[in-house]
């Protein structure tokens, strides 16, 4: 006995599941076009796709009075900014140590580091941070077994400040000491190491060249010359990245005259072409 279905039932279905098809298709064939893009001309198709959250007037108003970052932007990027901003603190849990109380201002401002570091990329959620720890001053860290400033640490998806220190890195603007910045860097680093999105396999791509550069005989001369990166910058490539990222974000125009090949390196790997870059 043969079993017969009546197929006249499902004729309905037929536009819906070829809308479907064609949908499928787009989407495959535009994965391969973003990529292609990104690969060639060294920048994400889009960063910002939806725009919806918003932060209180008194959010704002934090990052309009200690962020200075966020007051060169245009309206358009602030309204980026700040739905990036709202998108870091729903998605990370903020935690206090040592009885510190966390405030509206500590989250913020932690949040618009990050967010200022990787604003000009696609992936900007930090996907290996699901918690920061503030300690009111330096702590304790069994890793090394040694007092720290700040700490990531991968395995734990946990990204740690001394709140202290980090409000006296982006205290003074020029002075290429800014925890935030450092830390945040190691994340996306370490991120890029094991992720295998667009803006990860540009950052390798980037760094990769970064290192080659530092390979450049007349290049370590002149870094020997200048002595322009204060010594912890190599300590390993992690560091010499960390470091370079706050020479980068806070002393554009020197790293620019002094290494402009470096400069154009990390502007890239950052995709930072706003607030004056």
């Amino acid at each position: 006995m043969v079993l017969q279905i009546d197929t006249s039932n499902f004729e309905w279905a037929a536009p819906y599941a070829l809308s479907i098809l064609l949908i499928g298709f787009a989407f495959f064939f535009f994965r391969i076009f973003e990529n292609w893009y990104a690969d060639t001309k060294d920048k994400p198709l889009y960063t910002n796709l939806f725009v919806f959250r918003k932060l209180t007037p008194s959010q704002v108003e934090i990052l309009k009075t200690h962020f200075s970052f966020y007051g060169k932007l245009t309206i358009k990027q602030q309204k980026q900014f700040q739905h990036r901003v709202a998108t870091f603190i729903t998605e990370k849990q903020f935690v206090g140590r040592e009885e510190l109380q966390v405030t509206e201002k500590m989250k913020i401002l932690i949040a618009a580091v990050g967010v200022m570091l990787s604003f000009g990329r696609k992936n900007y959620t930090y996907s290996l941070i699901n918690t920061i720890l503030i300690f009111p001053n330096q702590f304790y860290s069994n890793s090394n077994e040694a007092f720290h400033k700040g700490e990531f640490n991968p395995k734990e998806k946990t990204l740690v400040f001394s709140w202290k220190d980090f409000e006296a890195g982006y205290a003074i603007e020029d002075d290429n000491l800014n925890l935030g910045i450092h830390e945040f860097m190691h994340a996306m680093h370490i991120e890029a190491k094991v992720s295998n999105d667009i803006d990860a396999s540009r950052f390798l791509k980037q760094f990769n060249e970064i290192l080659k550069r530092l390979n450049d005989k007349e290049l370590k001369k002149l870094l020997d010359e200048t002595r322009f990166f204060r010594d912890y910058a190599f300590t390993n490539q992690y560091e010499f990245m960390a470091v370079l990222a706050e020479y980068f974000m806070e002393s554009p125009t020197e790293l620019k005259k002094t290494f402009p090949k470096v400069y154009d390196l990390v502007q890239t790997s950052l995709n930072m072409r706003v607030a004056g870059y």
